[in-house]
């Protein structure tokens, strides 16, 4: 059954315990990851594009699709008129599919946490979601995406309920601020990842704009 194997591969990905073993894990996931997150209601590839598009006009500069995966927001924002989109992920099989979709200009191998392929201020606006998660990119990896985020532009990502406090997001949200390297603009409620599967499973949206 589908929703069983999404569940497995899930449950895979959450396991790896190094960056090797979580570039392995989506390795053997990435020819069924659509289809099998798409059977569980997968929502945050496409409910980004909302914030994205509340705060960030189209032309206004290049965004970044931090942990892109298999590209399924790069379609949605490029029907939103953003036609100048990188996106960068760990894992060249689910890179390989975002480019099939003709809607990023660049995509690169890089994983967050590490030093990132870009001068500073690069980007209009970086956006990233499903990736400050269990066993996935560390609340350190959002100084770097910062750094490469013009001022004046936004980051937009969604962090797990099980990493937040765990992970030391809100210690990483507080040095940027007190940094003066961005500031809070929004903040969703807690909400669902899946609309069909994993009920438990909650994320929120956080926007701030980088000074």
């Amino acid at each position: 059954m589908i929703v069983d194997k999404a569940n497995a591969a899930l449950d895979s990905v959450y396991a790896a315990d190094t960056p090797e073993a979580l570039a392995k894990a989506y390795a053997a996931w990435a020819a069924t990851y659509d289809s099998e997150t798409a059977s569980l209601g997968y929502l945050l590839p496409f409910l980004i594009t909302a914030w994205v598009a509340r705060h960030v006009q189209a032309g206004e500069g290049p965004l970044l699709d931090a942990g892109c995966g298999t590209g399924l927001s790069g379609p949605s924002l490029k029907a939103l008129g953003y036609h100048d989109i990188a996106g960068l992920d760990l894992s060249d099989d689910m890179l390989k599919i975002a480019g099939s979709r003709n809607a990023y200009s660049e995509l690169k191998n890089a994983m967050l946490g590490g030093p990132l392929p870009w001068p500073d201020g690069h980007f209009r606006a970086f956006f990233s979601t499903g990736v400050f998660t269990i066993g996935h990119a560390p609340a350190s990896g959002l100084h770097e995406l910062v750094r490469i985020t013009r001022k004046g532009g936004h980051a937009i990502f969604t962090v797990r309920d099980q990493v937040f406090a765990s992970g030391g997001f809100q210690a990483v949200f507080d040095e940027l601020a007190q940094a003066q390297k961005w500031r809070p603009v929004e903040e969703s409620p807690w909400f669902r990842c899946y609309a069909i599967g994993d009920p438990e499973a909650l994320v929120k949206t956080f926007v701030f704009e980088v000074a």
